[in-house]
């Protein structure tokens, strides 16, 4: 069976690729200091999460139970690395654009193609899982996803302090997957999948952070920012989805 660590390395580097959104220091000058302001831009990053999550879903579920398509991805290898080269050029032009993740509808359309591209490359790798460890690693991750969501809604520590920790976290996790493919340990996969489940886990309620702002937190991206704001939830997420899935797929087989 062919691991996707390779592709779960390659998608972390996304994250770590991004141009990082504008912070606002203190609320005096924060777009945020409007409530109202503040709670459209918070409606408007998770209903753009929200659909596409369910979008993504949507594709994954069309991978594990269409026979055709199932059988023709495990049959077309190239198709995996087509899809991740796609979700890689988006995610770098939606990065270094301004125009093209603020104007709309030009934003929206390039989120469009990013998710179902990524939804696309997230089906390739599935076939090779059965499908009920599929739906454990969905379950698990819509689970975590929601209760690291209400800890960084409730908790007081600020996690926006930590980018730099994440950062090196980041890079040495990144290090440590390319020893795992040169040992090619089973044991050393689980450990790589764990360890990277943590990080996105802390991403996921860094970034959370970011989006709400308030008198707790040292750094808010700018409320012109959702659709890049959305696309940081999404990667964490789909990144989550990705290291659980290995975890639970190498444990069952």
């Amino acid at each position: 069976m062919v691991h996707p660590e390779g592709a779960a390395a390659a998608a972390g580097d996304q994250q770590y690729g991004q141009a990082p959104p504008d912070y606002s220091y203190g609320l005096e000058d924060s777009g945020f200091s409007d409530a109202a302001i503040r709670r459209g831009f918070i409606r408007k990053v998770y209903l753009t999460l929200m659909i596409q999550l369910l979008a993504t879903v949507g594709i994954i579920c069309a991978f594990l139970y269409w026979d055709a398509l199932w059988q023709w991805t495990r049959a077309n290898n190239w198709f995996s690395y087509t899809m991740m080269a796609v979700v890689v050029v988006l995610i770098l032009a939606m990065s270094c654009c301004d125009n093209l993740r603020r104007q709309v509808p030009l934003n929206f359309i390039a989120l469009g193609l990013f998710t179902i591209a990524e939804g696309l490359m997230l089906g390739s790798v599935v076939v090779y899982f059965n499908a009920e460890a599929v739906l454990w690693a969905v379950g698990a991750t819509a689970l975590v996803s929601l209760s690291l969501s209400l800890f960084a809604v409730q908790t007081k520590w600020d996690f926006t302090r930590a980018n730099g920790s994440l950062w090196v976290f980041a890079w040495t996790l990144f290090s440590f997957a390319l020893l795992c493919a040169i040992l090619r340990s089973q044991y050393l996969y689980i450990l790589y999948a764990c360890l990277g489940t943590l990080l996105f886990s802390l991403y996921l309620v860094f970034d959370t952070q970011l989006i709400l702002g308030g008198k707790h937190r040292k750094y808010e991206v700018s409320p012109e920012e959702y659709v890049f704001a959305a696309l940081n939830l999404y990667l964490d997420i789909v990144l989550m989805f990705f290291l659980l899935l290995q975890v639970i797929g190498l444990q069952s087989s």
